[in-house]
């Protein structure tokens, strides 16, 4: 949710702009862990081989996570609509603008994996592993948070969030196998698969629930419409997969012609 939203996530570019992160994210890593695998194979494939050429890469990923995740936090506090630092509105004796304050909380558990990137691939102040599991616990909090974001809502609405969560916790549980089995190719390319799935069905929430240009509109309680986006969920999915194996041939084939 990078950018001037609203005070919830009640449009269009309120999915758009957080999908677009994912994504990003996603078809990043979609090649950098395929080319981590061949560099570690043949080390002489590419000039990343060496352990400290992807120890760059994870300390600039995260000043890249850090920095967006500050944008975040700064944008959901002073929008104008925002709630510019006030948890507690004491004339009308209400909170203020907790969706807000949720989004905020969870940039900056974000934040904070992206400073730990920092340290512990630029010093040698933090085990390395730490990194992934300040990830972790970063996915888990935004699924927490998530959890109690959509009570209260129509079925379809609350039906494709509830899909969304289990990408969601499926990373956070993939990231933490990776504090213990560190360098699988098989869980990396499994978190890359839900980064991007995550990213490509927050769009698809997007076009469901605020169709541009006034298409028309999903009926939110027909069953019908829950059963096919299940099943569109599962293509999402498989186009996730697909990207992942396209990248992997791509990087396979020039680590190929270059050796």
């Amino acid at each position: 949710e990078l950018g001037f939203l609203k005070q919830d996530m009640g449009n269009f570019k309120g999915h758009a702009l957080p999908g677009s992160f994912f994504l990003l994210f996603g078809l990043w890593w979609s090649v950098k862990y395929p080319l981590k695998y061949v560099c570690r194979k043949n080390k002489n494939a590419c000039y990343l081989g060496s352990r400290a050429g992807f120890q760059r890469l994870e300390f600039i990923e995260g000043i890249i996570k850090a920095v967006f995740a500050l944008i975040g936090m700064i944008a959901e506090q002073f929008v104008p609509d925002g709630p510019h630092l006030k948890l507690y509105n004491y004339e009308e004796k209400h909170w203020d603008h907790l969706m807000n304050w949720q989004h905020a909380t969870m940039y900056l558990f974000y934040g904070i994996s992206g400073l730990v990137d920092v340290v512990a691939h630029g010093t040698n102040a933090l085990p390395v592993a730490l990194d992934r599991m300040m990830l972790s616990l970063a996915v888990f909090i935004e699924g927490f948070l998530f959890y109690y974001h959509i009570h209260g809502r129509d079925m379809l609405d609350f039906h494709v969030h509830q899909l969304l969560l289990v990408a969601i916790f499926g990373a956070a549980l993939c990231i933490l196998l990776e504090v213990f089995f560190r360098g699988s190719i098989v869980l990396e390319m499994l978190r890359t698969s839900l980064c991007i799935l995550q990213g490509s069905w927050l769009w698809q929430i997007g076009f469901v629930l605020y169709p541009p240009n006034g298409r028309l509109e999903w009926n939110q309680m027909d069953h019908n419409n829950m059963m096919f986006l299940t099943m569109c969920y599962c293509w999402h999915y498989a186009f996730a997969f697909l990207i992942l194996a396209v990248n992997y041939t791509i990087v396979s084939c020039l680590e190929q012609l270059s050796s």
